[in-house]
């Protein structure tokens, strides 16, 4: 969300940002905005001489009356009852007119950075560069889940009886990498200076709303019947949420968090939900990171966030690239946004596994995340990204690291958290 003097200072920068986000039916409510804020502040000057002027009457009354001047003292009285229902109906129209000109301005997109590429959606997202050497093998390359079923890793059937498509039950060694990948990430991070943490798996309305736009949450967060609480999407919700209303003393920032998290998403609006795979469901399990910072240190911040996504995929061999988003691509509250993106043998393509945000102090001012600052109190920054989300990073993995026999290699970095296996050998024999 912007500020309101940014908006009432700057409509057509405003205006030309919604264009550059393909949005243009979001232009009408720059003036929309403008026009309430004009009446809002109206209404205050209007309420607030009214006070004034009953502060200054309610003096005369005790001089007339002591005068002896009793009806000019009672037609005083009478002003000042007028200018008490005055006072009312304006504050009530304030009340209304405040939380429309809130409802609009959260609609509003935030400025995006001068060096996000323009475009309307992802398929003109910009490649930024490659790590790592993409490899095809002279074998084909199974599906995902028929790679997982040969180590009887994987039982769609019975997810889809229990709780429909868009599960999974993960077993034996699938199950067991799974894990070892999200313990991996964990220490990876807290090597790396991240404080570990668990959060709610829950959050209010308040924080929803406070880390993405509508749309999001529309598309997105399943809601608890008949509760004030929803589903996270990602850690990333109650993290930024953990610093609601809060003063922060300057000198404690940055805050640098990597939290584990299951993550539940309705994915309205997707591509649909797979009946085979794995790769867009309903629920998964995430280690994310986030950052709360000084604003001049988040473009770093944004940097070394994504740089550490990069670094453990390389870890285990899986080659990877950056992907910048372009404008119309991004969410409503990022300045700046990056994916990357796994490398996928079998497709022969690149896929996304991740993606790390800038979202400058719009979380922070729908939250009233500040910060006590030697020169003053201001908005902190956030930033959020994705260390790694399995299963869906599973199939990056399984894929580049499949040999040709059917087993599967495990990297060195994952052996202590497997066990000590050096390769996953399958149940089942591979089809000659």
């Amino acid at each position: 969300m912007l500020d309101i003097r940014f908006v009432r200072e700057n409509p057509e920068l405003v205006k030309e940002n919604i264009r550059k986000k393909f949005q243009d039916a979001k232009l009408p409510l720059v003036d929309e905005v403008i026009a309430l804020d004009k009446r809002n502040r109206e209404i205050k000057g209007e309420v607030e001489s009214l006070r004034a002027k009953r502060n200054k009457l309610s003096k005369q009354i005790g001089a007339l009356m002591a005068q002896g001047k009793r009806e000019e003292a009672e037609a005083v009285k009478a002003e000042i009852g007028r200018d008490a229902e005055r006072v009312d109906v304006l504050s009530a129209e304030e009340k209304d007119v405040e939380a429309e000109l809130l409802q609009k301005m959260m609609v509003i997109p935030n400025i995006i950075d001068p060096s996000v590429p323009v475009g309307k959606d992802d398929s003109e997202n910009v490649e930024l560069e490659r790590f790592g050497e993409p490899v095809v093998p002279d074998f084909e390359i199974p599906y995902h889940t028929e790679i997982m079923e040969s180590f009887n890793g994987i039982d769609l059937d019975a997810a889809r009886r229990v709780a429909g498509n868009g599960f999974y039950y993960l077993m034996g060694d699938i199950a067991r990498l799974h894990s070892a990948v999200i313990a991996y990430a964990r220490d990876f991070m807290i090597d790396r200076g991240f404080t570990y943490c668990v959060p709610p798996f829950m959050i209010r309305g308040g924080v929803v709303t406070g880390v993405m736009s509508f749309a999001e949450m529309d598309a997105m967060m399943y809601k608890i019947e008949g509760e004030d609480l929803y589903l996270i999407g990602t850690s990333e919700h109650s993290m930024i949420g953990k610093f609601i209303d809060q003063m922060i003393p300057e000198e404690e920032l940055p805050y640098t968090l990597t939290s584990y998290s299951p993550c539940f998403r309705k994915e309205k609006g997707a591509h649909g939900i797979e009946e085979r795979g794995v790769y867009r469901i309903h629920q998964f399990e995430k280690q994310e990171m986030i950052v709360i910072c000084r604003p001049e240190e988040s473009p770093m911040w944004y940097d070394r966030l994504w740089k550490n996504t990069v670094d453990l995929f390389r870890s285990m061999d899986i080659p990877v690239r950056t992907l910048e988003c372009c404008s119309g691509d991004l969410a409503d509250l990022k300045v700046k946004s990056v994916d990357v993106e796994a490398w996928s043998p079998r497709q022969q393509k690149y896929f996304e596994v991740g993606s790390c945000s800038n979202l400058g102090d719009a979380q922070a001012r729908r939250l009233k995340i500040r910060v006590n600052g030697k020169d003053g109190r201001y908005l902190a920054h956030t930033l959020n990204n994705t260390v790694v989300a399995p299963p869906r990073m599973l199939i990056a993995f399984l894929e580049n690291n499949l040999q040709a026999d059917g087993s599967v290699r495990i990297p060195e970095v994952l052996r202590p958290y497997m066990g000590g296996k050096s390769v996953l050998i399958p149940k089942t024999k591979k089809a000659e």
